[in-house]
């Protein structure tokens, strides 16, 4: 029904390959395409990530960071998609440290100047055997909030759980779960496309860079209603 396709991204936190948090990826692909939509996978393990360094500028410095690995090139892709899946495991009652450090890297590295993901759909699933998952699904969500993402609400979170030892999808709830988001996201997302082309604008206007930039206290609100009223 929709004549234009749409892309989602997944970014996959998983350092095991064909594990459970593989499996869950490559099943929302499916349901997307199943709608002539199109998931493309960034399996952070294929690249090459360093760790935040002990520059310890992060917070001043006014241009992006300087350590030399893959991560603008994998910023880039995020800032082109229509949507965004984070796909992670629970390791050690914590998000595995892949994502951990992605997040770390390219939120104040790059994506904290101008937030390029703002208004984008957003979509988390968790992977674990039994504990943390909500905890783990919670710091993801908030850094989604924080880059100004659309989440849609779906009923139960993605918590995708596996006791066995062995990869597999067996968790019902979690998997129907998942159908809900993806099938919501990309809802939405045919959505915004529509907006845009309708309008040739965005649905939420952005009225700062970020969350940095001082905002004034009286007469601020009043202000920025009138903004936006002049944008619509």
């Amino acid at each position: 029904m929709h004549s234009e396709a749409a892309t989602i991204l997944a970014i996959n936190g998983s350092e095991r390959a064909g594990g459970n948090t593989d499996l869950a990826v490559d099943y929302a692909g499916r349901l997307l395409a199943a709608r002539g939509a199109a998931l493309r996978t960034i399996r952070l393990r294929d690249h090459r990530i360093s760790p935040c360094s002990p520059c310890g500028d992060c917070n001043s410095r006014t241009t992006p960071c300087q350590l030399d690995d893959d991560v603008p090139a994998l910023v880039e892709q995020m800032t082109r998609a229509d949507g965004l899946i984070y796909a992670a495991p629970v390791h050690g009652f914590g998000l595995a440290h892949l994502m951990q450090v992605f997040i770390e890297r390219a939120g104040v590295g790059y994506l904290r100047f101008n937030r390029p993901l703002a208004d984008k759909v957003g979509g988390v699933i968790v992977t674990g055997r039994r504990y943390s998952d909500s905890s783990v699904h919670n710091q993801i969500v908030n850094n989604l909030l924080l880059n100004r993402m659309i989440l849609v609400g779906s009923g139960f979170p993605v918590l995708l759980r596996n006791t066995t030892g062995k990869p597999g999808l067996a968790d019902t709830e979690g998997m129907d779960a998942l159908e809900r988001m993806v099938n919501r996201m990309l809802d939405m997302v045919h959505l915004l496309k529509r907006h845009q082309r309708v309008t040739g604008g965005s649905v939420l206007p952005q009225l700062d860079h970020n969350e940095r930039v001082p905002r004034p206290r009286s007469g601020g609100a009043a202000q920025s209603r009138g903004d936006i009223e002049n944008v619509h």
